[in-house]
């Protein structure tokens, strides 16, 4: 069998960011991240594998203003957490979002499992701004990022924080 070219194949245990994502002010540990864009130096695309240990979710609910996502269920049972509304999903579900329609989302494992993610999206637009329905305090800490004029959109009732405990960042 042939060598592993480590430029061209990376398990992504390897690439796994620290276990500390977390939002500026904010003391709730989020997903754990492996970048396989930024270890493969690709430019147009974001690709992430994201962990999510129980009592966890992927980040803030938010809209983007321009870049396309595309979240594919590898392993567990998460919520999507779409406009207030939480949808049960199963490994092989895979959610689409297109950018400027205001769509509100996040992923929550509200399980006692291991939640694995893969999502795709474009790689960092210069272009692209961003939106908290939820955490409007972001707006001065994102004021170059921020969507300032999203689609009007309602929301539901769905609580998009993880019904269960999950250790706090120090």
């Amino acid at each position: 069998m042939a060598k592993n070219p480590r430029c061209l194949i990376v398990h992504y245990k390897d690439i796994q960011d620290p276990d500390c994502s977390a939002y500026p002010g904010s003391v709730e540990l989020l997903s754990i991240g492996s970048t396989f864009s930024r270890h493969f130096r690709f430019r147009k695309l974001g690709i992430h594998h994201e962990l999510l240990p129980p009592g966890r979710r992927t980040s803030f609910p938010h809209a983007e203003s321009s870049e396309e996502e595309f979240v594919f269920v590898l392993e567990g049972r998460p919520h999507a957490w779409i406009d207030g509304h939480a949808f049960k999903l199963k490994p092989g579900d895979g959610v689409g979002f297109l950018p400027g329609t205001g769509i509100s989302h996040c992923f929550i494992n509200n399980t006692d499992a291991i939640v694995r993610l893969l999502v795709v999206g474009e790689a960092n637009k210069k272009t692209n701004k961003i939106f908290y329905p939820l955490n409007p305090e972001l707006k001065a800490r994102k004021r170059r990022s921020w969507w300032h004029n999203p689609p009007s959109r309602s929301l539901g009732s769905a609580d998009p924080r993880p019904k269960r405990k999950s250790p706090h960042r120090p």
